[in-house]
């Protein structure tokens, strides 16, 4: 379970912070010490990041967006045939109803940094699509603000065209490369 890797990870790493602290006389003790408390808080990061990635599976079902994971990260995609119209930045109407389930889901979780990253498909220049990518999540960060999720939580960036989940040589295809992904971490990892 994430719990037991969480408690796993957090134990090594105490292990190996109290190994490094320690004099020679006390370097098992410490070692066991910083096991235990590294155990107790990767667990508590495991554990609370389940419930929250529980908490956004049920708020986002049947809404086209993904909700994957890896370790303690917690990924949503948001494809852009459902974010965005072709060539721009701003938000489909549609589309609020989802990002207010994502605020309120941020916002009783508020213990993890939230990066917003824009993407697009390969058609327009470099220049344009770099720019357009940021003004996407620059866009999304903006509304989950005005849900009141703290800004200072929200870092934002565009890929542009450079990292393509499909081939850009179909409509199908660029259509699944322009979206918006935002990837929550846990605050201590």
């Amino acid at each position: 379970s994430k719990l037991a890797i969480g408690s796993g990870i957090g134990a090594a790493g105490g292990a190996i912070i109290g190994l490094l602290t320690a004099d020679g006389k006390h370097r098992q003790r410490n070692a066991l010490l910083g096991a235990g408390i590294g155990a107790v808080a990767g667990g508590g990061i495991g554990y609370y990041m389940d419930v929250q990635e529980a908490k956004l599976r049920q708020r986002l079902q049947n809404s086209g967006v993904s909700v994957t994971r890896s370790g303690n990260q917690i990924n949503l995609n948001m494809p852009g045939n459902v974010t965005f119209e072709t060539n721009s930045a701003d938000i489909n109407a549609g589309f609020y109803d989802v990002l207010n389930s994502v605020a309120i889901v941020l916002n009783e979780y508020s213990k993890t940094t939230v990066d917003i990253v824009g993407h697009t498909d390969n058609v327009g220049s470099d220049a344009h699509n770099q720019q357009l990518s940021e003004g996407r999540a620059r866009s999304v960060a903006e509304y989950l603000a005005g849900q009141k999720v703290v800004p200072a939580r929200l870092l934002i960036a565009g890929r542009g065209e450079s990292q393509p989940i499909a081939s850009n040589d179909t409509p199908e295809g660029r259509s699944h490369n322009r979206r918006v992904t935002i990837q929550i971490i846990p605050v201590a990892q």
